[in-house]
């Protein structure tokens, strides 16, 4: 785990850092690993009172490897971590599978997450931005639902979030288009909770002063406010099934091919 994603706890504030700063935190088999390792260790660690995510490098997280894509160009593969046949309907962590548990894990945790994000969050990092209870961005951090481009739909829990955070029609907009957007937009659109000159020493400055409140209504907090939200397991699962039909097909494949080989896409009707 700690060749992806390092944990150090201090006074009660666990600072998780994602540690592939040469890729720009993207996410590759052993980056998805950790990250679910991550949020199992710190399930469990009961003097954790508050989580601050964070990456280290010029961004937060740029998305899935571009080494699965190019796997998908070659081989039509399906690009998801753990193999070629691993079965994206399978509920392997509760209501979600293993790629959305890297990012509904941080949800599901008994503590507050606050991600502090800087440079970019594109695809399956802005979904795990999601999976904190905050997000404090930087002024110059830029974000995208940038699934469409590869021909694909957000599949790591990123749909039942937003849906409780963004209007419907802004949602839609994001993720027909792919469009990246600025903090200030996410602000606007209730994507970003705070704007910071730095957001990790900000978040670790509100992670302190959280830790400093009793543990027990902190926790009771995250309990009642989670329960607010309709039951995910529809959208999960849905994300899912609608995601595995893409995978693969003709169309996908060829969404893929023509952005690593910078031609616009052929699709067939």
């Amino acid at each position: 785990m700690e060749e992806r994603v390092s944990i150090s706890i201090s006074e009660g504030v666990a600072d998780v850092r994602l540690v592939r700063a040469d890729k720009m935190n993207a996410l590759d088999q052993a980056m998805f690993e950790a990250l679910v390792a991550a949020t199992d260790r710190l399930s469990k660690d009961k003097s954790v009172r508050v989580v601050v995510l964070s990456g280290e490098g010029r961004a937060f997280c740029a998305g899935l490897d571009m080494g699965r894509f190019a796997a998908m160009k070659e081989k039509g593969g399906n690009g998801i971590p753990g193999g070629e046949n691993r079965d994206l309907t399978m509920r392997t962590h509760g209501q979600a599978n293993f790629p959305q548990q890297a990012v509904w894990g941080w949800r599901q945790l008994p503590v507050p997450v606050i991600a502090a994000v800087h440079g970019v969050a594109f695809g399956g990092g802005f979904q795990l931005s999601l999976g904190a209870d905050m997000r404090f961005l930087s002024a110059d951090a830029r974000m995208s639902v940038m699934e469409i481009k590869w021909g694909l739909v957000p599949d790591m829990a990123g749909t039942p979030i937003l849906a409780s955070l963004v209007r419907d029609d802004i949602l839609r907009d994001l993720t027909y288009t792919g469009r990246i957007f600025s903090a200030q937009e996410a602000m606007t659109y209730g994507l970003a909770t705070r704007i910071c000159d730095d957001p990790r020493a900000a978040a670790l400055e509100v992670a302190r002063e959280i830790a400093g409140k009793s543990p027990d209504a902190i926790r009771a907090a995250k309990r009642l406010l989670n329960n607010l939200s309709v039951d995910p397991g529809p959208a999960l699962l849905a994300e899912s099934v609608e995601q595995q039909k893409l995978i693969g097909s003709a169309n996908q494949t060829e969404a893929v091919r023509a952005n690593l080989e910078k031609r616009a896409p052929k699709f067939a009707d």
